[in-house]
């Protein structure tokens, strides 16, 4: 006998309590409210990014819902999107950047790249806070290209914005 979990669409998941994303039609349950470590970088990353979005047309959205389809609901971590939006979006962001902890480590690394890749995401960026490095991730016509393990230049539209992660990663005396 083989068991098939219950699929779930989007319907259902504006019902549900705590926090939630559902992938395929399959709920995921977010973990607890991320460390300090975490939402320390967080803070640095859409910092940083406001700084150099000023002169360009796009905004960051930390922890916003991406409403993919009825069946895929997202919250990455940080999301530039270069339009504007009221209340969530449903077009692909630009770059996309998941701050990697124990808890969601095997889900970033595997499930949301996929789904990221799939939807056209042009920038993937995971950053390891425990390592003080991220991994950069290119999107090459229908697949990622690892570009990168350091500071980076991303060009997308009209916009070209630089992270230095020696800033994001600092450490205070």
């Amino acid at each position: 006998m083989s068991f098939n979990p219950p699929t779930y669409k989007y319907g259902d998941y504006v019902k549900w309590e705590g926090d939630w994303e559902l992938i395929e039609g399959y709920p995921f349950a977010m973990a607890p409210s991320p460390l300090g470590k975490h939402q320390i970088l967080m803070g640095r990353f859409v910092q940083q990014l406001n700084n150099e979005l000023e002169e360009c047309e796009c905004e960051v959205y930390p922890e916003l819902d991406w409403v993919i389809d009825e069946k895929t609901v997202v919250r990455p971590d940080i999301a530039i999107y270069c339009e504007e939006i009221e209340t969530y979006p449903k077009t692909t962001p630009k770059i996309v950047i998941e701050i990697i902890s124990e808890s969601t480590a095997e889900k970033d690394e595997t499930i949301k790249f996929k789904l990221y890749e799939r939807e056209k995401v042009e920038y993937y960026v995971l950053a390891y806070p425990d390592f003080e490095k991220v991994k950069i991730y290119r999107l090459d016509n229908k697949e990622y290209d690892k570009v990168y393990e350091g500071d980076y230049r991303f060009k997308f539209d009209l916009c070209d914005i630089e992270i230095d992660f020696k800033k994001i990663f600092k450490r205070r005396k």
